[in-house]
């Protein structure tokens, strides 16, 4: 069952019930515009225990605020009970709910009017209390009543309005937009989590670019990652980065994401000159140019500390910081040697890394020799070259009499150095060649 099939079943039991139920919020914009919601929400004055009561096995994730999650054949549905809300202290959860009976009511304390539409399933109307469809058709990002009222309930709805601004192609109505540049500093009160959720979604949603530039342009940007706002005006060598400064730069490789791409390449892209503004140096002396002399280790620690700050999980966290670290070794691939080369495309994730290339190369001089030699690299190389079973263990080490320790390691990484540029074929032949080495060193 998918979640519009859920959502219509649920509607149905509520109504024949006795009870309102309408599609509400994200789904029906979706709706309107053409698109396929990612997810359904059900609206109703039914209470959570009777909703409870009606779909035994659902799961209160939010009773206190009328909020409950019904499951049904792998399809999730959240139903809430229409409600008014009282007080934020923790700008996030209301201090207070208030159950009422009608849907007007209720639109009245959602975020932004394009996320107010109700619609009827049954007869696909839509019923419109907050001036959505209006803005839908000025292209307009809203917000409901009083804009600093709505973001001081839930910080986070200021970076949901960029994100829906980028996504759609609309502007921030100009009064919402003044709000967010006023109270972009308190966004900090939101959870890391949360924060780093609608920023991935922000970069992965197909428009990273507009994003960015309404981050930067509301406030936001110096709040939250006051590293990238650091890459405005630093100018690059122009022999290299004819496109401009590491800003721009950047935001045209944002704009090059595919949507839908991975977050963990999102951030690699966006953080991947992250320490060129600290490690600039002007030019100096004749045919001198601009250098970031060490800027990828610099840039390592930097991605490390802003995963580590939004609680990214250790394997993204991972994952980022190792697209951070390559990004330059492409540069070197035509001259590296056939085992440092394997060893780099054997790297996890690789084709992360070789898109961040591709990117990389398209927002400055725009040469993909590199990426070209890759991709054929990859291409005619079979597999099990790239990556051959071992010829010899340290167990076969010890029973050549050597003790375990720093040079275990070393010898067998130069046996799959000669293995991987075909010196050695099989275990007989690598174990003379570690007798020859053991031999030469004593």
């Amino acid at each position: 069952m998918d979640g519009r099939a859920l959502a219509e079943r649920l509607c149905q039991v509520l109504s024949a019930a006795g009870h309102q139920a309408w599609f509400v919020g994200g789904c029906v914009r979706d709706l309107v515009l053409g698109r396929e919601p990612a997810d359904f929400d059900v609206s109703t004055d039914a209470t959570p225990s009777r909703v409870l009561e009606l779909f035994p096995g659902s799961v209160a994730v939010g009773a206190q605020f009328g909020v409950i999650l019904v499951i049904e054949d792998g399809a999730k549905v959240e139903v809430a009970t229409f409600r008014s809300d009282v007080g934020y202290s923790d700008g996030r959860h209301p201090d207070k709910v208030v159950f009422s009976k009608t849907p007007q009511e209720d639109v009245l304390r959602r975020d932004f009017s394009i996320n107010g539409l109700l619609m009827d399933p049954r007869t696909v109307e839509v019923h419109d209390f907050v001036g959505g469809r209006a803005d839908m058709e000025a292209k307009l990002i809203r917000a409901i009543g009083e804009p600093a009222q709505r973001f001081a309930e839930d910080k986070l709805r200021m970076v949901r309005a960029v994100r829906f601004a980028a996504r759609l192609g609309y502007a921030i109505e100009p009064a919402t937009f003044s709000a967010i540049q006023k109270l972009a500093p308190e966004v900090t009160i939101v959870s890391a989590e949360r924060l780093r959720d609608e920023l991935t979604k922000l970069l992965t949603e197909g428009a990273a670019r507009r994003g960015f530039e309404l981050l930067d342009d509301s406030g936001l940007l110096t709040v939250l990652l006051p590293d990238i706002a650091k890459m405005k005006g630093v100018d690059q060598p122009p022999q290299f980065h004819p496109e401009g400064d590491v800003w721009m730069h950047t935001r045209m490789m944002l704009e090059m994401l595919a949507p839908g791409c991975s977050a963990t390449l999102a951030w690699g892209v966006l953080l991947h000159d992250v320490g060129k503004p600290s490690t600039y140096a002007p030019p100096s002396g004749p045919g001198g140019r601009i250098r970031f002399d060490r800027h990828v280790e610099v840039g390592m620690r930097m991605a490390e500390e802003i995963c580590r700050r939004f609680r990214f999980s250790n394997e993204e966290s991972e994952q980022i910081v190792a697209l951070v670290e390559h990004h330059l070794r492409f540069k070197d691939v035509p001259q590296m040697r056939a085992s440092t080369l394997k060893r780099f495309v054997r790297l996890p994730r690789f084709d992360e890394h070789l898109e961040l290339h591709r990117l990389d190369c398209l927002s400055s001089h725009r040469i993909l020799d590199n990426y070209e030699f890759v991709r054929r690299f990859l291409a005619e190389t079979p597999p099990d070259q790239v990556r051959p079973p071992r010829l010899i263990t340290g167990d076969d080490l010890k029973q050549l009499g050597l003790v375990p320790g720093p040079e275990f390691r070393s010898i067998l990484q130069a046996v799959e150095d000669a293995q991987l540029e075909g010196r050695l074929s099989n275990r007989e032949v690598a174990l003379e060649f570690v007798r020859t080495r053991i031999a030469g060193s004593s």
